[in-house]
């Protein structure tokens, strides 16, 4: 069970317990949670284009978000399937309701016997149902606000936004818009659990539970200005969970295991559950194997998101250091992006121009950034206070430096190489006016001028403009 946008906020996860979440409560009961699982990515399509491959997505070429183009196509190395084709030949129907939404080349017959929109009980749309089945199912999670219920206040179990107030985090300014979109995210984890529970009711309804195996995943955290679409743990620190609901000891129940791990070590636990060899290019591990070892690093990337050209690194340790390289340090952080047009980064635009923010609040809305960040999680679980210039640091920083580029040239990062001009041009035709970053002056000089569907006046109208407005 795929979620969208959602950080690990469940009752079961959440120690301020300020939602009800019966259901996903009731699966960590049953089942293994994990308290510190991180995705790959802090956007949805590089995040399970890493997933469905169990490879990170800078090693194959996958990590811009929403790429591949017919002018610019991307094929995966032909030694990489994905887990659909991998169940399928293992004799499994596979489907996938909700996103397909992958950075390569791919076809749904090759991937899925099934194309259905069933988000409760798509397996009983499946041809043969005498085999098993491997699927996902997506969850809206926390973009329900969007779709399910648009006043996410007036639901079932809502909680109010002083309550939510309380936990924003310190980066955020107590702002009717940021507070409302923070409550949304935990009343979208309320709607969530609600519609898992009516997946558990037709498994069971179905006599499945007895040979099911329930995950429980997101593909990156929240959607706030500083956690979607970057890599700090509001943007990639996800719930993940492995239950049964049967009655055999599959899993030691109700355990909660602390280790920093990958999404990646679920693509690699997936198939080791369902007795399948764990692939050689696979980069996670089986967390349940005997000879399993937590990993010295996760890893997570930023790099082009949409239109808007970035590059940041992220690997975080067991002890709660995350060490965050910039590649691009002379560009704003909140460069302009797809959001721009957005209530919520409108109010934190004008309140920093304005200079009602606090330094906390303030500090990611200026013209340039560190070219490091080191951040002990444990103590600062926001991020607020880097250690990369504290003395006392300064072994850490550089192990961390280093080990960051023993690992980009050990598995070549695909970041460190500029996207060809054919790409850049396919960017273009689709964002129009918004792509002001300099790297688009050649197709824009090529194609000239074309419309910005976000609607580039409720951003920046060029690079320089953007530049002048993070300088106040």
């Amino acid at each position: 069970m795929f979620i969208e946008d959602l950080n690990p906020i469940f009752n079961c996860y959440d120690d301020a317990g300020i939602i009800k979440t019966p259901c996903v409560d009731k699966l960590a009961e049953e089942g293994v949670l994990f308290e510190k699982c991180f995705s790959t990515a802090g956007v949805c399509s590089a995040s399970r284009s890493a997933i469905i491959t169990g490879k990170m997505q800078t090693t194959t070429g996958a990590h811009n978000h929403d790429s591949s183009y017919d002018e610019a196509p991307l094929y995966l190395p032909d030694n990489i399937k994905t887990m659909p084709e991998i169940f399928k030949s293992n004799g499994y129907n596979t489907f996938n309701i909700g996103k397909t939404h992958y950075n390569f080349e791919w076809k749904r017959e090759d991937l899925f016997s099934l194309d259905s929109q069933n988000t409760v009980s798509p397996w009983r749309e499946c041809e043969d149902r005498s085999k098993p089945f491997f699927g996902q199912i997506q969850f809206h999670g926390g973009k329900s606000h969007e779709y399910e219920a648009k006043d996410m206040g007036k639901h079932e179990g809502a909680l109010p936004n002083d309550a939510a107030a309380k936990t924003l985090p310190e980066c955020y300014p107590q702002h009717p818009d940021l507070v409302t979109l923070w409550t949304n995210h935990y009343n979208c984890a309320v709607t969530t659990d609600q519609q898992i529970s009516r997946v558990i009711d037709a498994l069971k309804e179905d006599d499945l539970l007895e040979n099911t195996i329930l995950i429980v995943l997101a593909d990156h955290g929240n959607m706030l200005p500083r956690s979607k679409q970057f890599i700090y743990v509001q943007g990639t620190h996800i719930p993940c969970i492995f239950s049964y609901l049967g009655t055999d000891d599959v899993f030691k129940r109700g355990e909660r295991r602390k280790e920093t791990m990958t999404s990646l070590d679920i693509s690699a636990t997936t198939l080791s559950l369902a007795g399948i060899d764990i692939p050689d290019w696979y980069d996670g591990q089986d967390l349940f194997k005997e000879s399993y070892i937590p990993h010295e690093y996760v890893y997570s990337a930023k790099d082009r998101m949409d239109f808007t050209i970035d590059r940041i690194r992220c690997l975080r340790n067991q002890d709660g250091f995350s060490y965050i390289r910039n590649f691009m340090p002379e560009r704003p952080y909140m460069q302009h992006n797809y959001r721009d047009s957005r209530d919520y980064m409108k109010t934190m635009r004008r309140l920093y121009v304005e200079g009602k923010l606090t330094p906390n609040e303030r500090q990611f809305w200026g013209s340039d950034r560190p070219d490091e960040e080191l951040y002990d999680t444990k103590n600062d679980p926001c991020e607020l206070d880097s250690l990369a210039k504290d003395p006392e640091h300064k072994k850490l920083l550089l192990k961390m430096r280093n080990d960051m580029d023993s690992w980009i040239d050990k598995t070549d990062d695909k970041g460190q190489y500029p996207e060809e001009e054919i790409a850049y041009e396919a960017v273009y035709k689709i964002w129009g006016a918004d792509c002001i970053n300099p790297e688009y002056d050649n197709a824009k000089a090529k194609l000239g001028p074309l419309r910005a569907p976000v609607g580039i006046n409720e951003g920046y109208k060029d690079w320089e403009e953007c530049l002048k407005c993070q300088r106040v």
